[in-house]
């Protein structure tokens, strides 16, 4: 592909990934629960996630979502729910002597949760299939473009989990007392909730 339509594309992503969502938020709570190391394991379920989100939309399932509304709903309802859980979840989590005694949990658990909270959006699929197109050029190999935008996505998306992750570690110190790790708890929480509704409110 070009170079010029390349940097279009990269600078597009840079900016979409850029902004605060589910899957930003979900780095940074598990980087100040369990530290960047241990986010590490989140973060690839999440890149898993949005890898399976991009091919898929390659494969066609975006237009399949687009012309099936009631697959769309489906999907949407099951994200809107898992959403909703971790918003319970990030509410009710435990602060202070009680947040330092809690069991630790493992890589392959945090690598889950990663994983069903980056497809909990069936909205990435469609989003890739409207986006794709706008890069690729008919005129050559159509495998090598795409394989070129799914790389420069995930690659810029990896800069921005480690962002948050770290970002995470910052406020970690931040969050010492009890106090602000219930109000940070509570905000995060609400956060999640919020991300449900707005799913929730969406349309294929």
């Amino acid at each position: 592909m070009s170079l010029h339509l390349w940097w279009l594309y990269v600078t597009a992503v840079f900016l979409i990934s850029a902004t605060p969502g589910p899957n930003m938020l979900h780095v940074m709570t598990q980087s100040i629960a369990h530290g960047p190391r241990k986010a590490m394991a989140t973060m690839a379920g999440l890149m898993s996630a949005v890898l399976l989100c991009l091919v898929a939309s390659a494969l066609g399932l975006g237009a399949l979502l687009k012309a099936s509304p009631r697959l769309f709903d489906v999907l949407r309802y099951a994200g809107v729910a898992y959403l909703v859980w971790l918003g319970i979840k990030a509410w009710r989590a435990p602060v202070g002597s009680a947040a330092a005694t809690a069991p630790a949990r493992s890589h392959h658990a945090l690598y889950a949760t990663g994983l069903l909270t980056g497809l909990s959006n069936p909205k990435l699929i469609i989003f890739a299939a409207a986006l794709f197109p706008q890069f690729i050029d008919t005129g050559r190999p159509f495998w090598v473009q795409l394989a070129i935008l799914i790389v420069s996505f995930v690659v810029i998306e990896s800069f921005w989990y480690s962002v948050y992750a770290l970002g995470g570690l910052r406020l970690a110190r931040w969050l010492a007392p009890a106090n602000r790790q219930r109000l940070f708890n509570r905000g995060t929480g609400m956060l999640f909730i919020g991300f449900g509704g707005a799913l929730l409110g969406a349309r294929a």
